[in-house]
Parts: structure tokens; sequence; C-alpha cells
């Protein structure tokens, strides 16, 4: 697996820091290829928890001038909070971003981070304004394909990857304490994974009244064949990366989640779990009715 980390804060854009190789290796396709999409996006609630507070969600509009101009999104949240605190933020967070995404004449990058900066606004007023809500939060990391691209916003510790002949890339950097440990080579990725702090995250949308959001700032090239995966900490905390690998990449979309899933619950399944998996496929491989069929999460019981 490649690692990726942000460049810079002005150049947010993945950079391969492994030697196994990135995504890039190989010449990328023109902008104008010819691909369909489809997704599946599912959520459980895992072994332990009682509720649910994970969220998320898929977008594909149905009228063409919009799907040109701002692409299909999909959105995984992990809100954190109280009571039903965090299902209320996550939810908060999956309503506004794929609403005002969708509004706007900005081009498609700075609306998907207005988009991040408006959910941070909406939740961090309804806890002013519900003391039971008080110090909610969630995590957000969503995926925009374009006209023959990607791009990504992303805030916390749910996570982006990218599949792609045979490999899997870590597309995000989460926002956490261990993995400051880990860029000042204090931790390796494989300590980072098991340390007692590896859930304590540093950004979250709602805390603050403001958040730096981190979004690529070049849109990233697309080939048939690739499939993205995000996915929150509930699924990639218990499930090593080759296994992630190895399920994600296999069978259809749907089958591949309801997989993810249930090895995080075989593997303890401590928290909340939401998978979504992207699949670019040519055009001509497009069955009728299978992105409306996978376009709305499912619950799992």
């Amino acid at each position: 697996m490649a690692f990726w980390k942000r460049k810079s804060k002005k150049d947010d854009g993945p950079e391969p820091v492994a030697n196994s190789g990135s995504p890039h290796d190989e010449e990328p396709p023109a902008p104008a290829l010819e691909y369909s999409v489809q997704t599946s996006l599912l959520t459980d609630v895992g072994c332990h928890r009682q509720t649910n507070e994970d969220n998320g969600r898929y977008v594909d509009p149905q009228d063409a001038g919009l799907l040109a101009a701002r692409g299909r999104l999909t959105i995984v949240a992990d809100g954190m909070g109280g009571h039903s605190a965090g299902e209320v933020a996550s939810g908060i967070a999956v309503d506004v971003i794929s609403r005002v995404y969708y509004e706007g004449d900005d081009d498609a990058s700075s609306a998907l981070k207005r988009s991040f900066v408006e959910a941070n606004k909406a939740i961090h007023e309804a806890a002013r304004k519900d003391q039971s809500l008080n110090g909610m939060g969630t995590t957000g990391t969503a995926l925009v394909l374009r006209n023959g691209s990607a791009i990504a916003a992303h805030v916390g510790d749910s996570r982006l990857y990218l599949i792609r002949n045979g490999q899997i890339y870590l597309m995000t950097e989460d926002h956490s304490a261990v993995m400051e440990m880990v860029k000042q080579g204090l931790l390796s990725l494989d300590e980072a994974r098991h340390h007692p702090d590896k859930n304590v995250i540093l950004r979250a949308l709602g805390s603050h009244p403001e958040v730096e959001v981190t979004i690529w700032q070049e849109p990233f090239p697309l080939k048939t064949g690739d499939r993205f995966l995000l996915c929150s900490d509930g699924l990639y905390d218990l499930v090593e990366d080759e296994e992630i690998l190895q399920t994600a990449s296999s069978g259809d979309v749907y089958g591949a989640c309801e997989k993810l899933i249930q090895l995080a619950k075989e593997h303890g399944g401590y928290d909340n779990i939401t998978v979504a998996i992207v699949s670019v496929i040519p055009a001509s491989e497009q069955q009728p009715g299978a992105a409306k069929e996978t376009r709305q999460v499912k619950a799992l019981q």
C-alpha cells in the first residue's frame, strides 16, 4: 500500500511517500473517458453500540446539466457526542453538504469546500442552541466523480481509499493525534493502528466555529476499473488494508460492502461501521436501474 499525505496547507493534493508505487505510475486516461458508476453505501450499528452515529449519502443528479456541472457525490460521516448528539451531527453534515454542494455557480472544488464550511457552521450553531447537543461533532469525507476526474474533501479520520490495478492507496490523511506522531517519525503506521489514542481526532465538523477543510487542489484522473472506498474507522480499525483490498475488489459493490461490514463485526465490531464503494466501469456495462438501487443508504440489521 502507498500512503498519501498532504504536501502543505496550500497544496492538499495527494503525494505518495511509500515505495510500493502510486496510481500515477501509468499514464492517466484522457478527461473524455466514457464511464458509468455503480455505488453502494451501507451502515451498521456494530456489535456493541446501542445507536448508530454514522451517516452517509450518495447523490446522483437526474438533471443532465447538474450532473455535468457537479457530478456524483458520496459522503461518509462519523458523529461523536453524548446521547444522540453524534447522530444529529452526522445527519446535519450529510444533509448540508449534499444540498449546498449542488447550489451556486462556482467551480466544483470551491463548491465542495463551501459545503463543508456550511456544514460546520450548521452543526456548531445547532449545538449552541441546544445544551443537550453541546460538544457534538462529526468527521466528513466526500468524493465527487465528475467529467472523468475525482475530487475529494476531508475533515477528521474517516477515510477514502482507491483500488486500482490490484493495489490499494490511502487517499486521505487522518486528522488524528497518532497520525501527527507518524508524520514526526514517532510511530509507524502499524503502531498507529494499535495505539490507545488512535481515535483522538484533531479536526471535526461542528466542534469549533471554523474548520480547516482538506481538499484536493487538482482533479484526479479516473480509469475504468477504479474502485473508491469511503469508510468510517469502524472498518479500518479492525480490518487490515490487504483484507480490505481483497474484499472490496471482488464481486458487485453491494456484496463487497456487506462482506466488509461482516468482517469488521467478526473482528469485534466495537464501533459503528459505514462503507461505501464507488466503482468506475465502462459505460457499456451499466445495468439499467443499478444506480437507483444504491442511491440511498441501507442500514443493515
